[in-house]
């Protein structure tokens, strides 16, 4: 208590002026409409940025559920499209008899380890055989294309990303359904080569890129890129394409593996009717 008063003791003036200033500011307040309306004005424009700073801090703290929630939502948008699903048609005598069935589903991952810098890049995902994962599941984000499964653990799985010198995609172009293979040269994370094109073919600038369900990894149409530019091989007869890639392989955060609930059957007939030719 003694250190109290020795404070105000000590600053006396000072505190005497500062109650001096706060009750002149107060009569003039007082006194004054238009001083009444200026205080009024300023405190409310001081508590709305106040407000809107603690808007901003709850938006940011909310922002990795909310991100979570929309990559939720994306997936059940994703197997409800077409392309997730089978068309078991039948065309007899005129009558058609028409059953849709579930072909692909889509399962949430988030990527916590990601590289773009090496020759033969990976991702790991958060997301492993627990949670349905196995090898050789495609794997997309909302742009394209990212790359296939690999390796499997109860709660990770790691994934030969697009930008793997081993990585071939079966892709086409959209205008005209010629398809060929997307391969990485190794240089740039934005742009991969499309080969097998025959030169006859005609390509343009700006053509869209999409994949093929050829190789029972991918649905069909999901995006790749669009065409940079187009240039004969050199003693071939094949162009070599240079595709934009629309993925942003810098910048990945969640993604969907896709699991292909027909893929074995495909498979063991495939398998078989190439066994039967031997």
């Amino acid at each position: 208590m003694r250190l109290l008063f020795s404070l105000i003791w000590r600053n006396n003036f000072t505190l005497l002026f500062l109650m001096l200033l706060s009750f002149s500011f107060y009569l003039l307040v007082k006194n004054s409409k238009f001083q009444q309306a200026s205080v009024l004005n300023a405190s409310n424009a001081v508590v709305a940025n106040m407000m809107q700073g603690v808007s901003y801090v709850k938006e940011y703290i909310n922002l990795k559920a909310n991100n979570e929630q929309l990559a939720r939502e994306n997936a059940q948008l994703q197997n409800k499209l077409g392309s997730a699903l089978y068309n078991n048609q039948i065309n007899r005598n005129s009558v058609s008899d028409t059953l849709y069935i579930q072909q692909y589903t889509y399962i949430v991952a988030k990527v916590i380890n990601n590289s773009v810098n090496k020759r033969n890049n990976y991702l790991t995902l958060d997301k492993g055989s627990s949670h349905g994962i196995k090898p050789e599941m495609g794997v997309i984000t909302s742009n394209g294309l990212v790359g296939i499964v690999k390796q499997v653990s109860p709660r990770f799985c790691t994934v030969m990303s697009v930008l793997h010198k081993d990585t071939r995609i079966s892709a086409k172009i959209k205008r005209n359904e010629f398809f060929g293979s997307l391969v990485w040269n190794g240089n740039d994370p934005k742009y991969a080569t499309l080969k097998e094109i025959d030169k006859t073919v005609p390509v343009h600038k700006g053509d869209t890129i999409m994949s093929t369900s050829f190789s029972s990894i991918y649905p069909s149409g999901i995006l790749v890129g669009t065409i940079e530019k187009a240039e004969l091989e050199s003693g071939s007869n094949f162009h070599n394409i240079k595709v934009k890639l629309s993925t942003s392989f810098s910048n990945l955060n969640y993604v969907y593996v896709i699991d292909h609930l027909l893929k074995n059957e495909q498979r063991v007939l495939e398998e078989a009717t190439t066994e039967n030719d031997h």
